[in-house]
């Protein structure tokens, strides 16, 4: 109580090759089957024609925490977003020719978050508190990059929609978690989601996320424990347009967006205790997909390394 803390939390995804559903897609049966949406306005060939090859995602969080009770905590966190995807464009309207490779990356400040957690219950070895935030749609949903057409043109164009780096509503962030104790041994569960409350100036909103997490983690000694965890997420499509996202490519469809992934993780976990490591905390974390489910052609998630640091000002 009466304490402030300061973390940054550091997470790179690592997204390759193309999914529809549960099956795995090559680029060119995408650009001969799948169709483009919006094949009915001039200049748009019938099927999709440029395809994203694989994408990077890094997010660096900066949090701040203050403890005004021994069961309230207020929080707030800023993160810096930046993002870049590899395409192939394909030549013409129908033939699988490559006529050549584009990348598009975009950076900046993404939707700050505030909120506060609550412990509800803590007692014999047993832990439950719940948390609520509201997401600010600080982060830009406008960035543009150069794009290469399937006509050999390099006209500048409004990114797809899984490139910008802010949601462009403001979305609320609910959470309940449980741990218990046992010794060395510990596990806990955590469900969140991200509700959009609104839609963006543009005339579309993202889907709903809902995450569930379960993990167990044992302490070897004072400073080091190691858990293994399951995450399952669940993310819905994208509802409405941005009429000034459009072309040829799987990711200015909205339509392509959201589905089901499970991933398996283990992490590290070091606390400092005495000296000038009192009140620090760094923890490791990898995650791989065992299960994905995508709604129509879309990136598969490859990889997912999260770094975690904190320190708790300590009287």
């Amino acid at each position: 109580m009466g304490r402030w803390m300061v973390s940054y939390n550091y997470m790179r995804m690592d997204m390759g090759g193309n999914r529809d559903g549960n099956d795995d897609i090559g680029s060119e049966t995408i650009v001969t089957s799948e169709p483009n949406r919006f094949a009915d306005r001039p200049m748009q060939p019938p099927t999709l024609r440029i395809v994203p090859l694989d994408m990077t995602s890094e997010m660096h969080m900066f949090g701040l925490m203050y403890m005004p009770s021994a069961k309230l905590n207020w929080m707030f966190m800023a993160p810096y977003v930046e993002k870049e995807m590899e395409h192939v464009t394909f030549q013409g309207a129908s033939s699988t020719t490559r006529l050549g490779r584009f990348t598009t990356s975009s950076d900046g400040l993404g939707d700050v978050k505030e909120g506060a957690l609550m412990r509800l219950y803590d007692g014999d070895g047993r832990h439950l508190h719940v948390t609520g935030a509201i997401s600010f749609p600080t982060g830009s949903t406008d960035e543009t990059a150069t794009v290469l057409t399937p006509l050999g043109t390099t006209p500048e164009v409004r990114m797809p929609y899984p490139m910008q780096f802010g949601s462009g509503t403001y979305d609320l962030i609910p959470g309940v978690t449980y741990t218990a104790h046992f010794e060395r041994w510990s596990s806990g569960a955590q469900y969140s989601a991200t509700l959009r409350l609104d839609e963006t100036s543009e005339g579309y909103s993202l889907g709903d996320e809902h995450r569930a997490k379960f993990w167990c983690s044992y302490v070897w000694a004072p400073w080091l424990s190691t858990s293994l965890q399951l995450v399952v997420l669940d993310r819905g499509k994208i509802d409405g347009l941005d009429a000034a996202i459009v072309g040829p490519v799987q990711t200015a469809d909205p339509d392509n967006s959201g589905g089901e992934r499970i991933e398996l993780g283990c992490g590290v976990n070091f606390l400092g205790r005495r000296g000038v490591m009192r009140g620090h905390r760094l923890r490791f974390e990898f995650l791989i997909p065992v299960y994905q489910r995508l709604n129509g052609p879309q990136l598969e998630v490859d990889s997912t390394v999260v770094a975690r640091y904190q320190y708790m000002f300590m009287d």
